[in-house]
């Protein structure tokens, strides 16, 4: 199975360079699934029921979220209607959408995506070792899935790495999403498992981490909050990785980076 993921959406130039770029590299690539992170889509906090169907329409089939997902009001009635829209899984228990789905493909494949949030450096919620390790043992690599991928919204790379690690060859991926830089360490993992500490943002990189440089540079140097947080809105770039899995095992064959757009350098993989 070939998996787009594409990190973490920011604001208007994230949307735009996602609807402008995404067509592309599908054609390039041929991804089976496409899978996004939307969590900062609007406005870079939240996303609205508006964004989502305009992400399926450009050909999202998953959409993740993280810390920001109830930032928009009016996502909250929506997100138990759209079993394609997760939420972390280890939010408490009642809680409302899904923290995993099964999406299946038209010849009959599936794939379940696990969303998941990190506790180290983030807010104090359930146990996302426990809680993702108990999704993945419902599921059987290879007979009732055919892939199993995890976007794990975490701040530190360690807590990452040892969940991936903990996941070794019971999942085909997990890819760390909400740092907003993509790393340079993608690779299979001696089960089987694809791994990258974060995808990247999909967005204006002449910025702060996707916020107007001039706001961010202002609280490091006053050390007091000045204008209102909000996204940069130059030209954007799209980034996250590509990933190909075996379907009789689930286990990974092939993980590469994906970046295209403005300002960041650009690697697509050859096919």
């Amino acid at each position: 199975m070939k998996i787009l993921f594409i990190g973490d959406v920011m604001g208007r130039s994230g949307r735009e360079a996602l609807q402008e770029h995404l067509p592309q590299i599908k054609k390039k690539l041929g991804p089976d699934v496409v899978i996004v992170n939307g969590e900062n889509a609007a406005s870079g906090a939240g996303i609205t029921p508006k964004i989502c169907e305009e992400f399926y329409s450009w050909g999202v089939d998953v959409i993740t979220t993280g810390n920001h997902v109830w930032d928009q009001r009016e996502i909250i009635p929506y997100i138990d209607k759209d079993q394609k829209l997760l939420r972390p899984a280890n939010f408490p228990d009642g809680t409302p959408g899904l923290g995993m789905t099964r999406h299946e493909l038209d010849d009959g494949r599936v794939i379940t995506v696990i969303n998941a949030m990190g506790r180290l450096f983030m807010d104090s919620l359930d146990d996302p070792f426990r809680i993702v390790k108990d999704l993945v043992e419902k599921e059987k690599m290879g007979k009732s899935t055919h892939a199993i991928f995890v976007d794990f919204h975490a701040e530190a790379t360690s807590e990452k790495l040892s969940l991936a690690h903990y996941l070794d060859g019971k999942i085909s991926g997990l890819v760390g999403t909400h740092t907003h830089v993509p790393t340079a360490d993608a690779h299979i993992m001696p089960g089987g498992t694809a791994y990258m500490s974060d995808a990247g943002m999909t967005g204006d990189y002449n910025s702060v981490i996707g916020v107007e440089k001039e706001i961010a540079i202002h609280r490091f140097v006053k050390k007091f909050a000045g204008e209102r947080m909000r996204p940069a809105s130059g030209k954007g770039a799209m980034c996250g990785v590509y990933i190909v899995t075996n379907d009789k095992t689930g286990h990974t064959e092939r993980i590469e980076p994906v970046r295209v757009g403005a300002v960041i350098s650009e690697h697509i993989p050859k096919i």
